[in-house]
C-alpha cells in the first residue's frame, strides 16, 4: 500500500498541473483511464536475468502479461498546436510474471512525461485517431527504480466528440540493469475537455464568428433573430423575417421588391416603377395615369395621341394627318426608294469602274459607267451610298491601303459633280478579296469598286 499511496501522489501532481494551464482552445485538454498490462517478455534482454524472449516474441502472448484488474492507469495531455501535445502518465500494477518466469506480487508503478504526434495532423481518418508517442520517465519495481526512454503507438475511436476507446502499447528502455526493458500496454476510455464557450451557445469560442452573440451552429455561431433562415451579419432586416433573395427583407405583394424599397408594398409592381403597378405599361404609374388600361405617354397624362389618318404617326408628329403616310417621311406618302433589283444593277455597274494601272485615274472607258450610276442615282435623291475601294495583294499593305482610299473617293468626287446624294467613301485595301490573288484573273476581280445603299 505504501507503494500505492506514492502513486496517488503522483496522480494529485498530474491533476494538478492540469488546472494550471489556460484553456483557450476547443478541448485542448485530454485525460486517458483504464487499465494496463506490464510484459517483461519479448524485448530482447532476458539472457541477463536467466530469461528468454526475442524481440517481439508472443508479443500478443496474454500469458506473460501481468495486469491489476482495477483503474491502473491515468494520463493528462495538452495539445499544443501542429499535432503535437504533451503531458504526462501514471501507473501502477503487480508484477507477477517476469518473462516466463513467476515472481512473488512485486509492486510496480511508474511516472512518465510524454509527447505525442497525432497522425491525423498528416491525413484525416475521421473518428479513428491513431498517434506516436516518445518520452521518458522513472519506474520502480518495490523500492528499486530507474530512469526509462519510452516509444508508443496507439489510437484512440472517438464516439463523441469528447468520448473515445483508447489503446496502446509503448516499449520502456531502462538505464539501469536491475530493470530490465518492457512492454506496458493500456486500454481505457479518453475524455477531451477545456473548450470555451463564452456565450453558451454549444460552438467553442474558437469556431464561433460570433463569440459574445448566442448564434447557431449553421452560421458558425451568429444569430439569425428574426429567424428567416439568414444570419444577421447578412440580413438587411435582421429583425423582421424575410426572403434570402432580398437578403433577408420581407415582400408583402411578391413582386420582388422589399418593402422598405417599395412605393406600394401592398400592391404588386414593377421594379421599374418602384414597385407600383402600370397596368398599360406605358411607364406611368396606374395612380398617375389619366388612362390607366390604355398606354399613352406622359405628355398627355398617360393617353394615347390621336392619328387621324390611321398611318401610324401622331397628329402631332404627322405634316400629313389627314392623308396616310410613312413614319420615315413623318407621316406623309413615302419618297421613291430604290429596289432590289435597281441595287444590284447599281453595284454590277461599280464593279465594272476601271482604273489606270496603279494609279486613281479612271480608264476613259469608265466615265459612260459613271454617268450610268449617277442616272440610276438620280430618281432617288434622298438615298445615301458608301463607295468602298478594293485592291489585289500586289504591293505592300500601307500603299494598296493608300490606293483603295484614292480610288473610292475619286468615285465619290464624279458622283458629287453629277447628283444630289451622300456618299461616304471607305478604302479597304487588300482585306476583302472575293477572288484568289494567285491569279490574274483573281486579282482584276479583287481591283473593283463596291457601291452599297444606306438604309
Amino acid at each position: 500500500m505504501k507503494h500505492l499511496s506514492r502513486f496517488l501522489v503522483a496522480l494529485l501532481l498530474v491533476v494538478g498541473f492540469s488546472n494550471v494551464k489556460a484553456q483557450d482552445s476547443n478541448n485542448p485538454w485530454q485525460i486517458n483511464v483504464g487499465i494496463n498490462a506490464v510484459d517483461f517478455f519479448p524485448t530482447n534482454d532476458m539472457e541477463a536475468a536467466g530469461l528468454t524472449g526475442k524481440w517481439f516474441d508472443e508479443y500478443f502472448n496474454v500469458n506473460h502479461y501481468n495486469i491489476l484488474p482495477t483503474l491502473s492507469t491515468i494520463s493528462v495531455s495538452k495539445y499544443v498546436g501542429d499535432g503535437f501535445s504533451v503531458g504526462v502518465r501514471g501507473s501502477v500494477n503487480k508484477i507477477e510474471n517476469y518473462g516466463d518466469q513467476s515472481r512473488d506480487d512485486l509492486t510496480y508503478y511508474g511516472f512518465d512525461g510524454t509527447i505525442k504526434y497525432n497522425l491525423n495532423e498528416l491525413y484525416n481518418m475521421g473518428n479513428f485517431d491513431p498517434y506516436l508517442e516518445v518520452g521518458g520517465g522513472y519506474t520502480w519495481i518495490d523500492d528499486i527504480g530507474a530512469g526509462t526512454l519510452n516509444g508508443g503507438i496507439g489510437f484512440n475511436y472517438w464516439f463523441t466528440d469528447n468520448l473515445a476507446l483508447n489503446v496502446q502499447s509503448t516499449y520502456k528502455h531502462a538505464f539501469e540493469d536491475y530493470l530490465n526493458p518492457h512492454f506496458q500496454h493500456s486500454v481505457g476510455v479518453a475524455i477531451k475537455f477545456g473548450g470555451k464557450d463564452t456565450d453558451e451557445d454549444g460552438i467553442f469560442d474558437k469556431d464561433d464568428a460570433c463569440p459574445d452573440v448566442k448564434g447557431l451552429p449553421e452560421f458558425n455561431g451568429c444569430p439569425d433573430t428574426d429567424g428567416d433562415g439568414i444570419e444577421d451579419s447578412k440580413d438587411d432586416c435582421p429583425d423582421t423575417a424575410g426572403l434570402a433573395a432580398l437578403n433577408g427583407c420581407p415582400d408583402t405583394d411578391g413582386d420582388g421588391i422589399a418593402d422598405a424599397k417599395d412605393d406600394c408594398p401592398t400592391v404588386a409592381g414593377s421594379a421599374a416603377m418602384n414597385g407600383c403597378p402600370d397596368t398599360d405599361g406605358d411607364g406611368i404609374t396606374d395612380a398617375k395615369d389619366n388612362c390607366p388600361t390604355e398606354a399613352g405617354p406622359s405628355a398627355n397624362k398617360g393617353c394615347p395621341w390621336t392619328d387621324r389618318d390611321g398611318d401610324g404617326v401622331l397628329d402631332k408628329d404627322d405634316r400629313c394627318p389627314d392623308v396616310a403616310g410613312v413614319a420615315e417621311n413623318q407621316g406623309c406618302p413615302p419618297i421613291a426608294r430604290m429596289t432590289v433589283t435597281e441595287i444590284t444593277e447599281l453595284d454590277n455597274l461599280a464593279r465594272t469602274v476601271y482604273f489606270n494601272s496603279g494609279k486613281d485615274s479612271f480608264k476613259a472607258e469608265t466615265y459612260a459607267i459613271l454617268d450610268r450610276i449617277a442616272n440610276l442615282i438620280k430618281g432617288f435623291p434622298k438615298e445615301e451610298f458608301t463607295i468602298g475601294g478594293h485592291t489585289d495583294s500586289v504591293g505592300s499593305d500601307a500603299l494598296n491601303q493608300k490606293l483603295s482610299e484614292a480610288r473610292a473617293n475619286a468615285v465619290v468626287t464624279y458622283l458629287r459633280s453629277k447628283v444630289g446624294n451622300k456618299f461616304t467613301a471607305t478604302g479597304y485595301g487588300e482585306d476583302k478579296p472575293i477572288a484568289s490573288n494567285r491569279t490574274r484573273k483573281g486579282r482584276a476581280q479583287n481591283r473593283r469598286v463596291e457601291i452599297k445603299l444606306v438604309r
